[in-house]
């Protein structure tokens, strides 16, 4: 077994790693393995297994649907801290007021395998989309289903509804929110309309704060 060119390199190179080191792997399902180098080549760094190790599975999952920024570094961030915070799955979501109808979704993935690398985590989250408001209600969901949505007659905050150990879906609307017309067909594919506090946030501080708040609750 070995290492792609890119991870090679970055053993080799970077690292310093030579013949005989001890290596520690992941393949992003959970599974965390310990490797000895055989060959300490900077484009083909071969390997062979020592011991295999499954991470604890948590008690709930996060799954934040969010619109993409103008800003590509936002979404970016957002992306990198999510997976920092804990995350299962990132669903790029298109709302009438969404700016931007793309978003690049290897360079996302690329800072995803990164992000995961970097916080020690053993579970690369799922990254789907960019996907149509309509096209995503229709989606099968288990546990919590909320929409984040500014409106200062709404008072029920999002750490309230949650309940402890379940899914939980979070959509998060893009800069102009939600419109009119997407909130009441989120209520009428029985989304919860929440509330993340009583500052206006940005897009993806949004999405940071919703993250935050399922894995706060999943905590106490």
């Amino acid at each position: 077994m070995h290492l792609d060119a890119a991870e090679s390199r970055h053993a080799i190179k970077v690292l310093r790693k030579k013949k005989g080191d001890v290596i520690h792997l992941t393949d992003g399902k959970g599974f965390l393995y310990n490797a000895q180098i055989t060959l300490s080549d900077p484009d083909h760094c071969a390997f062979q297994i020592l011991e295999i190790q499954e991470a604890p599975k948590r008690n709930h999952q996060v799954h934040i649907a969010i619109s993409p920024l103008k800003n590509n570094d936002r979404l970016e961030w957002f992306v990198e801290k999510s997976i920092e915070f804990g995350i299962d799955e990132i669903t790029l979501l298109l709302c009438e007021h969404t700016e931007k109808q793309y978003a690049k979704i290897e360079r996302l993935e690329k800072i995803a395998i990164s992000a995961m690398k970097q916080s020690l985590t053993m579970v690369l989250p799922r990254l789907t989309g960019p996907m149509p408001f309509n096209v995503f209600l229709q989606q099968s969901f288990t546990g919590g289903k909320f929409i984040a949505h500014v409106d200062h007659e709404n008072e029920k905050h999002l750490q309230a509804s949650i309940a402890p150990r379940s899914a939980n879906v979070v959509m998060i609307g893009p800069e102009g929110d939600f419109s009119p017309a997407e909130v009441a067909l989120a209520l009428q594919h029985n989304f919860v309309k929440v509330s993340l506090g009583a500052s206006r946030l940005r897009t993806e501080t949004a999405g940071i704060a919703a993250c935050h708040i399922v894995n706060l609750v999943n905590t106490q």
